[in-house]
This record gives C-alpha cells, sequence and structure tokens, in this order.
C-alpha cells in the first residue's frame, strides 16, 4: 500500500526538531547528555546572581552573552539535545536576536551608560515627550 504525502488530519505525534538528538553518547549520564542547555542556563543563572548582588550591567550582559553562546551551539554542533526547540534557524534567530537586545539594553542602561545610540535617544525623547 503506498503511503500518502499530504498530512494526516488528526496528528498523532511531534516531529523531533532537527538536532534535537542527544550531544553525547545515550550511555552518558543524562546531564552529559544536556550539556548544551546546560551550559547557557548555567550561564544565566550566574547571571542571575550577578544581578541579585546588585552588578546589573555585568549580570545582565553574561545573561546576553549565554544567549548568544546559546545561539553559537546551535549553528556548530549537530546536536544539541533539548537546546533544540524549532528549527536550527528559527533557534539561532530566536537566541541571537534576544541575546544581542539584551547587551545592547544593559549597555545603554541608565545612569552612566557604556554605549549611547542618539537614534534611539531621539526615539525615546519623542516618545516620552
Amino acid at each position: 500500500m503506498r503511503r500518502s504525502r499530504r498530512f494526516p488530519l488528526i496528528t498523532r505525534d511531534t516531529a523531533r526538531p532537527e538536532g534535537g538528538g542527544r550531544a553525547a553518547p545515550g550511555a552518558a549520564p543524562a546531564p552529559a547528555r544536556q550539556w548544551p542547555l546546560l551550559a547557557v542556563m548555567g550561564g544565566v543563572g550566574l547571571g542571575l546572581l550577578i544581578v541579585a548582588l546588585d552588578a546589573f550591567r555585568a549580570g545582565t550582559v553574561l545573561i546576553g552573552l549565554s544567549l548568544m553562546a546559546g545561539a553559537f551551539l546551535r549553528w556548530a554542533l549537530p546536536e544539541v539535545g533539548m537546546l533544540a526547540v524549532r528549527s536550527r534557524f528559527t533557534d539561532m534567530l530566536t537566541y541571537g536576536l534576544l541575546g544581542a537586545a539584551i547587551v545592547l539594553l544593559s549597555l545603554m542602561a541608565q545612569p552612566d551608560p557604556w554605549v549611547s545610540i542618539p537614534f534611539l535617544d531621539d526615539v525615546v525623547h519623542f516618545t516620552v515627550r
């Protein structure tokens, strides 16, 4: 019997995202198989701890860099375990853009911003007035 190429009317299962397989052999313990996700979550957790210890800018930069590292891991590794949520392109775009936005906003945060972008200053002044 030839199977149809059409999508079924009733979905019975979900497909694993591209690259969603184990990052280490199946005989390895569970944390070793999910090391890419644990590395990103560890960086974000450390950034949150640094923010809680009253170093806002350094902590938020670390959070953003951790997300950007997740985008790099998603690009560089063939299998990343649970770090793969969607397609490879969508994951890289999401992790990279969110990480870059967090880093940029933390560098522009008041008082004493490390980066000043006049266009964004004008946008903020226009919307606040």
